[in-house]
């Protein structure tokens, strides 16, 4: 007997899929646990398996199309057997479903009055105006000798480029870097249009999903920020120490996971999160890294990262970053998370703010390390500054309550020695 296959929810946030290919064609047998078709989610392709035996009927959802969950993604039966009974009776069920809830939302239509349609005005004259570099003759632009000599061994016009010497003038660069329909200026070629032009690209589940999520997020809880500057310079000689002694890589932000874990053993307050009517203090420490991919943010979480060493973070974190540009993490994989760091310091970002990602309550925006001035001791002298910002959810954290997390974060990767054991590494 022919069954629907119904479009899977393959993770708690996602709505609908789109299906990236299928791996059986209409007629093809198909046995229980067979690959039948790779379906993206709001945050990976994931493969999916028939739980059923048979033959592929009908396909529902073409390559590239999205269906809601719970549509009808594939038909298998019998081979040769009538599965068109199945989508009339689906059609019907779907059409009975949108007329009860157009009853419920019924309301009279509001009443609308005519306006008389405004008279078209005459349109004001254009006149057009030739510039003045192309007016003018050769012999009265500012151009040296060599430019001169170039462009007309090369046949281009003149009148056609904007110099970026001297009061403009038309050096030998203008005249190597000129391609036609262009003009170079301060050194910097520009390519001028013509006409007013775009492109539109349909906005993947992922997409979608970030737009929804941190919308809510940034709209529903209120947030505030808390920024602090760590001086870095023990934090560098330490890691230098490791990584020579392990022949590891342990990255900075390695140091700031592990140092943010250990701090919230300490500040369990911000290791929260808002749940309606209750506040939820988790006892378990999930670390929610932000890996940016092709379409957006994924965020893989570290589990029980308190527990875990330095090196196996970085192990952690490089497998989940290679799973998320391949499109291969698992739910399992980005759920959990009770804190998360987001860190821009690799693309020499000094300081931002993140939105805070749910059910946090708090996140964490790490910026890159910059030789600055510092005062040690009364006495100037050179130092290496990071500069972290704490978004935080003001219905569970308070401002004290961050700014003592935060101290304690600054603590553990001011003074490294406090946070690292032989254990730790």
């Amino acid at each position: 007997m022919a069954e629907i296959v119904r479009m899977p929810k393959m993770s708690d946030t996602m709505t609908e899929g789109v299906v990236a290919k299928w791996h059986k064609k209409v007629g093809d047998t198909i046995k229980s646990g067979d690959l039948v078709a790779e379906i993206e989610t709001d945050k990976a392709t994931m493969e999916f398996e028939s739980y059923q035996s048979g033959t592929l009927l009908y396909i529902g959802v073409p390559e590239g199309k999205a269906g809601a969950i719970n549509s009808v993604l594939a038909i298998i039966g019998a081979p040769g057997e009538d599965y068109i009974p199945l989508l009339e009776a689906e059609e019907k069920n779907k059409a009975a479903e949108q007329s009860e809830a157009a009853k419920k939302e019924e309301k009279p239509a509001p009443k609308t009055e005519s306006k008389p349609t405004p008279k078209a005005e005459p349109k004001p004259e254009v006149k057009t105006v030739s510039s003045p570099a192309q007016s003018q003759s050769d012999s009265r632009l500012k151009v040296s000798p060599l430019a001169r000599s170039l462009a007309e061994q090369k046949g281009i016009d003149l009148s056609k480029i904007k110099g970026s010497g001297d009061n403009g003038r038309i050096i030998k660069r203008d005249i190597d870097w000129f391609k036609p329909g262009s003009y170079v200026a301060g050194g910097m070629m520009t390519t001028a249009l013509t006409h007013e032009s775009f492109e539109e690209q349909p906005v993947s589940q992922m997409r979608k999903t970030i737009a929804r999520r941190l919308s809510e997020s940034k709209f529903t809880a209120p947030h505030f920020y808390l920024t602090l500057d760590i001086e870095m310079s023990r934090c560098i000689d330490a890691r230098e120490t490791i990584n020579a002694a392990t022949g590891s890589k342990v990255s900075f932000n390695d140091f700031v996971i592990k140092a943010c874990a250990t701090a919230l053993q300490q500040h369990p307050k911000v290791n929260s999160s808002w749940m309606g009517d209750t506040i939820r203090t988790n006892h378990h420490i999930n670390i929610g890294v932000a890996v940016a991919v092709e379409e957006g943010l994924l965020v893989p979480v570290v589990r029980y990262a308190d527990s875990k060493t330095l090196t196996q973070i970085n192990a952690e974190v490089k497998e989940y970053a290679v799973k998320a540009k391949d499109k291969k993490l698992q739910p399992a994989d980005w759920e959990g998370n009770t804190f998360t760091i987001s860190n821009l310091g690799m693309f020499d970002i000094e300081e931002f703010t993140a939105i805070i990602n749910p059910p946090d309550a708090c996140i964490l925006a790490v910026g890159a390390i910059k030789s600055v001035p510092v005062v040690k001791n009364g006495q100037v002298m050179a130092g290496n500054v990071m500069r972290v910002t704490l978004s935080c959810d003001h219905r569970v954290v308070d401002g004290v309550t961050g700014a003592k997390f935060l101290n304690t974060v600054k603590g553990y990767l001011e003074n490294p020695v406090l946070l690292l054991g032989q254990s730790s590494i």
